[in-house]
């Protein structure tokens, strides 16, 4: 008959039998876990599944042998050594979780937009380096290493770095800033300060953009970041004001007709609609007027398409009105002795 108070290394078979007992029921039950969060996220997610596939049957079988082995006596040393290899283990695993992490928040963030690509994958790759620093410096700590020497001094290497390229370091913190808050994107056309054109490339340090005139203009993403910036691509619609002057001696029958005349001729283009005409003020050689409209297009060619248009219309209504446009003139009157 086997005795249960047979020591053997220190423990009683009982203890043995608690351990084993132990083992056996944590291993399946953290299999049985696995499988079902498997299964119930398989199809759900691809990011989820990759993370649940960490805890494979390796990381299983440690943690119940982990768990379990306190029901037996064992040397400090080897509880030492269980300890390191469960610390660097789950640093490893927490790792891998947060790569996973990563890698979807950098599909998500450039979502077919490879324009945004080079900065993100920049950003996260920064961001993995960080957290794996981190997570060193953190296994160090806990294996009992001082590591407060080491940290004070990367934060002082840290400062010197961060003066000696502190411009470089703004372009690049304001060209995340301009990937993940969208001022702007590729394509669209800005005007910041005196200088308009249409985005080409947005780059780590530095935005290229395509004038009006053709020319490559090259900002500094800090210096866009820190304008105001006009963005005609997110314009809806286009509010155009634009006056014209009429002469004096123009009869008061004339003056009334013209209001009436360029609503009729704005309202005949298919994408402008009146806002207002008014007889605006007694000009210094003319009658002036104002005229504001709006446009269902932002585009700035069909803008200019449709102005010309305009003009050229009301030029054909006044010259068969008979009503003359007003130029800058002056005329002196001289009183004979």
């Amino acid at each position: 008959m086997i005795e249960l108070n047979y020591i053997l290394l220190g423990n009683d078979l009982f203890s043995y039998i608690k351990f084993l007992l132990s083992f056996l029921v944590l291993f399946f039950i953290l299999k049985i876990i696995r499988n079902v969060l498997l299964k119930r996220f398989l199809s759900a997610s691809e990011y989820i599944s990759e993370i649940i596939k960490l805890i494979n049957s390796y990381f299983c079988f440690f943690i119940s042998f982990y768990i379990s082995i306190r029901f037996l006596n064992i040397n400090d040393f080897i509880q030492r050594a269980l300890d390191i290899i469960l610390i660097i283990w789950l640093v490893l695993e927490i790792m891998k979780i947060a790569n996973i992490i990563i890698n979807y928040l950098v599909k998500r963030s450039v979502d077919g937009n490879y324009s945004n690509s080079y900065a993100i994958n920049l950003l996260a790759t920064t961001s993995k380096v960080i957290l794996w620093l981190i997570a060193i410096l953190f296994t160090l700590s806990n294996l009992g290493i001082n590591i407060t020497s080491f940290v004070a001094g990367l934060g002082i290497g840290g400062i010197a770095i961060a003066f000696a390229v502190q411009n470089i370091l703004s372009d690049l913190f304001s060209s995340f800033a301009i990937h993940l808050d969208k001022p702007f994107v590729v394509g669209d056309f800005i005007n910041f300060g005196s200088q308009k054109g249409t985005v080409k490339k947005i780059g780590i340090k530095t935005t290229r953009l395509k004038s009006l005139s053709g020319e490559e203009i090259v900002v500094s993403n800090k210096e866009l970041t820190s304008s105001i910036i006009q963005n005609f691509k997110k314009m809806k619609k286009r509010r155009i004001v634009f006056s014209f002057g009429i002469v004096y001696g123009t009869p008061t029958k004339k003056i009334k007709k013209v209001p009436e005349i360029i609503k009729r001729i704005i309202s005949n283009f298919d994408l402008a609609e009146v806002e207002r005409v008014h007889f605006k003020n007694f000009g210094s050689s003319s009658l002036d007027f104002e005229v504001v409209f709006n446009l269902d297009t932002p585009d700035y060619n069909n803008y200019m398409d449709i102005q010309e248009g305009i003009n050229i219309k009301i030029m054909e209504a006044f010259e068969k009105e008979k009503i003359e446009f007003a130029y800058p003139t002056q005329t002196i009157y001289t009183k004979k002795n």
